[in-house]
């Protein structure tokens, strides 16, 4: 896996969560078609990005895109 493989993934991610919904990991897994090692790894480059936050409920995590506001 190098860095144009994992921005290929983090853009198939970001294609499923422009619909402003929060996913499952589970649920992104399977709509995605990623292996754990390509979706971790495109989550990461989003989340350092800031474009995703997470949310932890039992054994669950769930995905979503932040809202970025910015008064200047």
């Amino acid at each position: 896996m190098n860095r144009t493989e994992i921005g290929i993934y983090a853009t198939k991610v970001w294609q499923l969560l422009v619909n402003n919904a929060r996913w499952s990991y589970g649920d992104l897994k399977r709509k995605s078609g990623l292996r754990d090692k390509d979706l971790g790894a495109a989550l990461g480059w989003l989340a350092h990005e800031n474009k995703v936050q997470f949310d932890q409920e039992e054994d669950e995590l769930y995905v979503y895109l932040c809202v970025n506001v910015y008064i200047g």
